[in-house]
């Protein structure tokens, strides 16, 4: 990934409702792209970052089966 620059994943297909990513110096940048750049963006430190893909990697997002 491009520091500095706004990533969304390829399987997007190109589509407006995704999320985007930046990582910057400080940390990395999540923003709604339907927003179209003017709408909030939330701010992670590098290690906030590294415990959420963690999370994902190990499951913890997973849908809860009933």
């Amino acid at each position: 990934m491009r520091i500095n620059e706004w990533h969304k994943a390829v399987a997007s297909n190109g589509g407006t409702n995704c999320v985007e990513v930046m990582e910057t110096e400080d940390g990395f940048l999540v923003r709604d792209t339907k927003d179209g750049g003017s709408g909030p963006v939330l701010s992670f430190t590098h290690a906030e970052w590294e415990a959420f893909l963690a999370g994902v990697n190990n499951g913890e997002f997973d849908p809860v089966e009933a």
